[in-house]
């Protein structure tokens, strides 16, 4: 997200027992069903002005709702914790194929660097002559072979999702060539978990897609996805997020439009023309340009989808409630960030790393104006 988050100061260990720090942690979801009835009460003897949103108690670390982000767990309990939630994926109809997927990606990628690398030198034998570039050398076949495979592989996702990526330019033009305001609310309901529009952040804290229909306060819709039910969930924080800078959409739709040439190039090389006349540089320039396009929208994406979580917050489970209460018994201390780590440190940590770069360049360029002078 554009705006920086703020610092969040370490939480001191108090001597609170499990039932109380249950009773803290899960009042976020008891406060949003009073703050409901207390909204629509204010809204129906007050006309049309939303209530402010509760923040963060400066200085403490606590939000005015009592949430707590989950904390962080033990390696090998996030690993066991992970196998389990990626069995439950497996056993879905999509969990299966999405794991057959990835398996033929990994292993025909995998052995596709180990060609190139030329890792077993046996394929490159070709009539009792050692040769690994030879247009018949066992290598080179199996290098076409793996390169035939993997463009099937990207394809199928890459042409696959042609209709949802179009429909995000097709939204993201409307807005900015027609300046058409519902399209824009179309795109944020379609990327509810991170696009936010401007003014989202003065709604009220409870609003969400299972009241949104019936709440009596008056609202900007503009500042809400349409249709309304696709507006995001209740933050457990009680804060929203502050705008999304709209040029992180233009970057991902346009990426992933860019993603979609490239890959139609790519095939088309691939498909059209065999190993004998086409041109060795159109296979790397292709693959890399398909990887670099893709590879960079989807990690601005999940980077904003983290942005937002961060000041959100996620929803807690019965584990994290429970992992709370007794490390609050314990007296071992959480911060309250999606990080679970101490803000100070970290930014500490950030301005030594700074400050590392700033000597190393200006040694650098001590060493070049010392030896230019020799």
């Amino acid at each position: 997200m554009a705006s920086e988050l703020p610092t969040i100061a370490p939480i001191e260990p108090t001597k609170l027992n499990a039932r109380d720090t249950i009773e803290r942690t899960t009042s976020s979801s008891s406060s949003i069903a009073q703050n409901e009835v207390s909204l629509n009460q204010r809204a129906l003897g007050s006309s049309d002005q939303i209530p402010e949103s509760g923040g963060v108690v400066a200085g403490t670390g606590e939000y005015a709702n009592g949430y707590h982000f989950p904390p962080k767990y033990p390696m090998k309990e996030q690993i066991r914790m992970g196998i389990v939630a990626y069995w439950e994926f497996y056993n879905t109809g999509f969990g299966f194929f999405f794991t057959v997927y990835a398996l033929n990606v990994v292993g025909w990628g995998f052995m596709l660097l180990l060609l190139l690398l030329s890792a077993s030198p046996q394929m490159c034998w070709v009539n009792g002559k050692f040769d690994c570039d030879d247009i018949n050398s066992q290598r080179r076949i199996w290098i076409e072979i793996d390169s035939q495979v993997l463009t099937a592989l990207f394809s199928a996702t890459g042409f696959g999702l042609v209709g949802w990526r179009v429909r995000d330019l097709y939204l993201l033009l409307r807005y900015r060539i027609n300046k058409d305001q519902k399209a824009l609310r179309r795109l944020a309901g379609v990327h509810r978990a991170w696009l936010r529009l401007e003014g989202s952040d003065q709604l009220p804290p409870t609003l969400g897609p299972k009241n949104i229909e019936e709440t009596t306060v008056h609202f900007d819709t503009n500042s809400v996805p349409y249709p309304l039910e696709t507006i995001s969930d209740p933050p457990p924080t009680g804060i929203r997020a502050p705008p999304s800078k709209l040029w992180k959409m233009d970057f991902i739709a346009w990426l992933n439009i860019w993603y979609i040439v490239f890959q139609g190039f790519l095939s088309g090389f691939m498909w059209a023309l065999s190993r004998y006349n086409r041109p060795a540089w159109t296979t790397g320039l292709f693959f890399a340009l398909t990887f670099i396009t893709s590879s960079a929208a989807g990690i601005m994406e999940a980077l904003q989808v983290l942005n937002v979580r961060a000041i959100e917050g996620v929803p807690l489970t019965k584990r994290d409630i429970q992992r709370l209460a007794r490390d609050k018994e314990l007296g071992i201390p959480h911060y309250n960030n999606i990080k679970d780590k101490d803000p100070e440190e970290e930014q500490r940590k950030k301005e030594e790393k700074k400050a590392r770069r700033k000597n190393r360049f200006s040694r650098r360029s001590e060493k070049a104006a010392s030896e230019s002078t020799v």
